[in-house]
């Protein structure tokens, strides 16, 4: 593929961080010239020829820093091809397919703003002590005595590389 490919995400705790490096370690493997960069460190998309972006979800939105991402580029995400994953543990929990379709419309703030070419969705990492604020640390240790969750990682490395994969074709045009 010709161009630059950004892989670009907000993280909470590290959990969608990891997931964004293995994207961009999948594309990486496979030839393409790819930068990672944390959303609030991006200054500029002209170099890209098509964005990845991903969010940690808290209280089913996308983080703040990730939504202003998405405002402050819209214009440009609108002109070349852009993905879009969310990570979070609702994806974790017992039953997780019947969660899905919830789960997707997460994205919907995004899908206003700019049409992804495609959507990944993935279960997260929960490690109480990283989370930052107390409030949501109680919330978490309750849903763990209560069998919502359980501590650990989550996240399915196999489905995050074959979703990395898949966005090749979606990607090989530096304009949509």
């Amino acid at each position: 593929m010709p161009g630059k490919i950004l892989v670009t995400y907000a993280s909470l705790t590290g959990s969608t961080a990891g997931v964004a490096d293995a994207i961009a370690k999948t594309l990486i493997d496979l030839g393409e010239n790819v930068d990672i960069i944390r959303m609030k460190d991006v200054k500029e998309l002209t170099d890209y020829s098509a964005v990845i972006a991903g969010s940690a979800i808290q209280s089913g939105k996308w983080l703040p820093e990730a939504m202003e991402f998405i405002q402050t580029y819209r214009i440009t995400l609108a002109q070349k091809p852009f993905a879009a994953f969310l990570v979070c543990m609702t994806l974790a929990m017992p039953k997780a397919e019947e969660y899905k379709p919830t789960v997707a419309t997460w994205l919907d703030p995004v899908r206003s703003i700019v049409k992804p070419v495609s959507e990944g969705l993935f279960a997260g990492m929960l490690d109480i002590k990283k989370i930052p604020s107390l409030i949501y640390r109680l919330k978490f240790r309750l849903s763990i005595m209560f069998g919502v969750w359980k501590e650990g990682d989550h996240r399915d490395w196999n489905a995050i590389s074959n979703w990395a994969k898949s966005l090749i074709p979606l990607l090989q045009s530096g304009s949509k």
